[in-house]
């Protein structure tokens, strides 16, 4: 079956919402609709549709025009069983002793790793992204410099890959948490995939708004965007424990900087910055 995709973008997260609910009451109803921040610092946000017919492309211009986005762009896609694809494409990812992989690669895994699985049709939190695959890394590189976390909370867990990482070398329960109830709905996918039902706990919140996480915390993972993360520095750094580490993540290079200096006026010290593509990761010490 045919499908077809309409994409545009426009300033705002207001105005992108609001594109996006004019498009769900077209017609022909698209079979899905999409709002997502491009996460290269633009501030733009990418509105898009998927249609079983041929759009309206005047109903689409039209659309545009009054709540001022750019002109919707309109393709026909070629008949892909997109899982199928994901799957060739998404090989395991190994960060020191994590091994994030799908079902369909259930025969690499080793005894010698901490094998975590996600689904290829989950796809973002797989690890393959830089930004998770820099938290694994930032994780590894803790424990193997012999730290052990007993108050541990994933901040817009997306998969909780992150959450179940940490659950799977440390005794303690962890937590986490998402603005999204569809993240925190496929996270407890995850958790039972994994048989961590009940060593990871999942609740939907933004940022630290939930009573679960109250804290203090001996580790913080926070793998967003730049903009939530200055938002969240003074309630970070007031619910982390003194010499307790922040991982932080979502922040293109040349935004790192702005952000260790903001969270060095929060009483934190960077101990360790890695770059993967056009991402960094930080890893913060609590020092006051």
């Amino acid at each position: 079956m045919p499908t077809w995709t309409a994409l545009t973008t426009l300033d705002g997260r207001v105005e992108a919402t609001a594109l996006g609910n004019a498009l769900e009451r077209m017609t022909p109803e698209p079979t899905g609709v999409g709002v997502f921040e491009i996460e290269d610092g633009s501030g733009l946000w990418e509105v898009g549709a998927y249609f079983t017919e041929l759009p309206d492309e005047i109903a689409l211009l039209l659309i545009s025009t009054a709540l001022g986005s750019k002109p919707f762009v309109v393709s026909e896609l070629p008949d892909t069983d997109w899982v199928a694809h994901v799957r060739r494409e998404l090989v395991p990812v190994e960060a020191g002793r994590f091994f994030v992989y799908g079902s369909h690669d259930s025969h690499k895994v080793t005894s010698d790793r901490h094998a975590l699985l996600i689904e290829a049709a989950m796809a973002f939190g797989t690890g393959h992204h830089g930004t998770t695959l820099g938290c694994l890394l930032a994780l590894n590189r803790l424990a193997d410099n012999g730290f052990c976390g007993e108050r541990v909370v994933d901040i817009g867990c997306g998969t909780a890959v992150l959450a179940m990482a940490a659950a799977s070398i440390w005794p303690a329960p962890v937590l986490a948490s998402d603005i999204d109830a569809q993240a925190v709905a496929v996270a407890k996918v995850n958790l039972r995939a994994n048989n961590m039902q009940n060593r990871v706990e999942v609740v939907e919140a933004a940022g630290f708004d939930n009573l679960a996480l109250k804290g203090p915390f001996d580790l913080i993972f926070a793998n967003i965007l730049k903009g939530p993360l200055v938002a969240l520095a003074p309630e970070m750094a007031a619910r982390l424990l003194n010499d307790g580490f922040a991982i932080l993540s979502g922040i293109l290079n040349e935004q790192a900087d702005d952000v260790v200096e903001i969270y060095k006026k929060m009483g934190t010290k960077l101990t360790h910055r890695a770059s993967i593509g056009d991402w960094t990761t930080l890893t913060l010490q609590k020092v006051i």
